[in-house]
């Protein structure tokens, strides 16, 4: 069924949650996994005062390295095969669906699973939605996992 998953993550609680179902998964399928973080560079266009954009971006990807090294420990650990990805650039500028969905296709996964922050109203607006982003952008079959509970 299927033999790769690609698990998008970004270091919060969701994405936690998304790895647990992704290594049981993978497990119980013999699959291979691919962890990705992609860098989100859309907060470096907003105007820093006093702030250098090479400082959020290094930070940004220290973050990024330190998930994708305790995500690659759990699958390690599970025994399931398992590589890592760190996008220090999006395909384009904010653009970190597109660019989890691109890595879905040069990589040629089945899957892709990935947390989902379970924004509503405003908060959803302004902030987009990756998940949906990935979900209208690739023709590949995707796993959501809530990481808030919705009232």
């Amino acid at each position: 069924m299927y033999e790769r998953i690609l698990v998008a993550v970004d270091g919060g609680p969701s994405s936690e949650l998304a790895i647990a179902q992704a290594v049981g998964l993978a497990k119980q399928l013999q699959a291979e996994v691919k962890v990705l973080f992609v860098v989100d560079d859309s907060e470096l266009f907003f105007e820093h005062a006093y702030i250098d954009p090479t400082e959020i971006v290094n930070g940004m990807v220290h973050v990024g390295q330190k998930a994708l090294a305790a995500a690659s420990r759990r699958f390690e650990n599970a025994g399931v095969r398992c590589l890592t990805a760190l996008a220090e650039k999006p395909v384009s500028p904010g653009n970190i669906s597109g660019t989890i969905v691109s890595h879905a296709d040069q990589w040629q996964a089945d899957l892709i699973v990935m947390g989902t922050h379970g924004r509503r109203g405003m908060r959803r607006v302004i902030m987009g939605s990756v998940s949906e982003g990935v979900i209208s952008k690739s023709a590949k079959p995707v796993l959501l996992i809530r990481g808030e509970s919705v009232h």
